[in-house]
């Protein structure tokens, strides 16, 4: 009777958490039996690796083998737990030195010829196991562009399985990758850039878009068809600067475990733009699975932009349960097999048409929608999912004379980013010694203690909060965009031009 042990890591939504994997090879019926609450695609393991090992001239135990993943009361999912199956076997039966194989983690599926194959979540599982000392981590070879983004993690690429036994054999330097021999990969297309000077004859879209970026306020923009949403809102991130080294680190983890993680960009640097349709589900946009639990939408655009086009067409369950990662910053999924845990905070641009016909009054076309219709469709954004949005903006049709008069004076992405930089930077200063990083983030206790305008420049909003036209929440929303907009003002602190500003950001659109 033999056992070896060696560990790999097993995901909880994007944490990453260590799995000892231990193999006794005894006497008894031959056979492999694995125990610690295996997925079917982990139970499945079983004939890969047997095929895997056989197939890279390696003797298979003729004997009983038992593999057991601790801590057993820890669900384990997918493939990745391959490689390292195989490798508790092999050194239970004699093939490897168990001594060599006890301290590192290995990561990878398993082919039936021995290739190892990349797997879903490499780099929050480097970052769950770079957290014990002197950890050395072997992963596929498709995965070490992914693997190498942590930093001062000791990370061994394999291609096979045996070149990973003869190097566990020899214990000498890290092996060279084996780089596959695959098809040429298409050229990129290459794509118009994306502009916003492209947009012409919404002069205060753009700004409400540049003060959005400066503070990562959300925004709500309605009027009729071709007035320019959607080329305001895919423009939207053109004008945010890159993301810092550790909020990278956390949107390449969620992509990386979401499996949409380009092959040739293993870092995320720019802040994602995440567009679902309105037909999606409520499992698509917040996450979810039957048994592996996925990021949604929420999750994906992290740091970044989340656009609901045609908003209320979502089912508005869907759209209410963008509330609780609004607030929080953060979206928890339960399922029976317990809870997980994304991070959520995104920039919400919410799409509408003043109506289902989406015909414009002050055109020639006619709307037939009745105020009861129109008020039913509106309705479908619920009054709490529109108090957590900070800017309101109506886009109407513009002339042709506006047209023309306003294309020499729209500014390009490049120069609107230069003034969101700086005034981000501005807020960054102010904000240095706490978490947060931009306006919208400062929670409400500390807003109104140590970042409260003086009382001059608060008459306008409380003037409002006492009509009751402005809720306590908005009152906090419209006192954010107001630090955001002296930001970029180059101001200290706002004054009653940047209070008023912010109050008719806040109170925007009339439906």
């Amino acid at each position: 009777m033999a056992v070896a042990r060696t560990r790999s890591v097993a995901l909880v939504g994007v944490t990453g958490r260590a799995v000892e994997v231990e193999a006794d090879v005894g006497n008894g019926l031959a056979g492999i039996h694995l125990i610690g609450l295996p997925d079917t695609a982990l139970s499945e393991a079983r004939d890969r690796v047997r095929s895997a090992v056989v197939n890279s001239t390696y003797p298979w135990p003729d004997a009983r083998i038992i593999v057991s993943l601790f801590p057993a009361s820890l669900p384990k999912r997918g493939s990745q737990f391959d490689l390292a199956i195989a490798v508790a076997i092999l050194g239970a039966a004699g093939v490897v030195p168990a001594e060599r194989i006890a301290e590192p983690f290995f990561l990878g599926e398993l082919g039936l010829d021995g290739r190892i194959r990349p797997v879903r979540g490499v780099l929050p599982s480097i970052l769950g196991a770079a957290k014990h000392e002197d950890a050395t981590i072997v992963v596929p070879s498709a995965n070490a562009a992914e693997a190498a983004l942590v930093p001062d993690a000791k990370v061994v690429p394999v291609a096979h399985l045996r070149q990973l036994v003869e190097w566990l054999r020899r214990g000498e330097d890290a092996p060279a990758p084996q780089v596959e021999e695959c098809v040429e990969p298409p050229k990129p297309t290459t794509e118009p850039a994306l502009d916003l000077a492209d947009v012409v004859g919404q002069p205060v879209a753009r700004r409400a878009l540049e003060v959005c970026a400066a503070g990562g306020h959300n925004l709500w923009m309605l009027g009729p068809p071709g007035t320019g949403k959607t080329m305001l809102a895919e423009r939207l991130p053109t004008l945010l600067p890159d993301l810092e080294l550790d909020h990278a680190l956390e949107v390449t983890a969620i992509h990386s475990v979401a499996g949409v993680l380009p092959p040739n960009a293993p870092m995320v640097s720019r802040p994602p733009f995440v567009s679902p349709h309105h037909t999606a589900t409520a499992a698509a946009v917040i996450g979810g699975g039957s048994t592996i639990v996925r990021p949604g939408a929420v999750a994906l655009a992290h740091r970044g932009v989340l656009f609901m086009d045609e908003a209320p067409e979502f089912p508005r369950h869907v759209l209410d349960a963008l509330r609780q990662p609004l607030e929080s910053g953060r979206v928890t999924v339960s399922r029976a097999a317990g809870s997980v845990t994304f991070p959520a905070r995104f920039m919400l641009v919410l799409a509408a048409n003043p109506c289902p016909c989406a015909q414009a009054e002050e055109q020639e076309e006619i709307c037939k929608c009745s105020p009861t219709v129109k008020r039913r469709y509106l309705g479908r954004l619920s009054g709490p999912l529109l108090d957590r949005v900070d800017m309101k903006v109506t886009v109407v049709r513009a002339s042709r004379r506006e047209l023309m008069a306003d294309r020499q004076f729209a500014e390009s992405s490049e120069t609107v980013a230069e003034r969101v930089l700086v005034a981000r930077e501005r807020a960054a200063k102010r904000l240095g010694g706490t978490p947060w990083r931009t306006n919208a983030e400062i929670p409400s206790s500390i807003l109104h203690s140590d970042y409260r305008p003086s009382s001059e420049a608060m008459k306008p909003m409380t003037s409002c909060l006492d009509s009751g036209t402005l809720s306590a929440r908005g009152l906090d929303r419209a006192v954010r965009v107001a630090w955001t907009l002296a930001d970029l003002a180059g101001k200290d602190r706002p004054e009653e031009d940047e209070t008023t500003a912010a109050l008719h950001f806040w109170l925007g659109v009339k439906s």
